[in-house]
């Protein structure tokens, strides 16, 4: 999983399994991908996935394990 850690670059596009547009990527914190608030799609907020959503890494691209959507509903909000 380090490896991942690693290939995760700040402004990476984050998107589910079906192509669905998640995020931004702001930050790698731990075990966590924090998305870019700034997103119109995130809400403005700060959002947290986990690292074991991430199926795959190719074209600057951080592929999810689950759709769009599906991430969507189960990211965790910073309150």
């Amino acid at each position: 999983m380090m490896l991942l850690h690693s290939l995760i670059k700040e402004h990476m596009e984050v998107v589910g399994s079906d192509g669905g547009h998640v995020g931004k990527v702001d930050h790698v914190l731990g075990e966590e991908i924090e998305l870019a608030r700034l997103d119109r799609s995130s809400g403005f907020k700060h959002h947290y996935i986990p690292m074991t959503w991430v199926d795959h890494i190719d074209n600057d691209r951080v592929w999810l394990n689950m759709t769009g959507q599906a991430a969507t509903t189960a990211w965790r909000e910073k309150h």
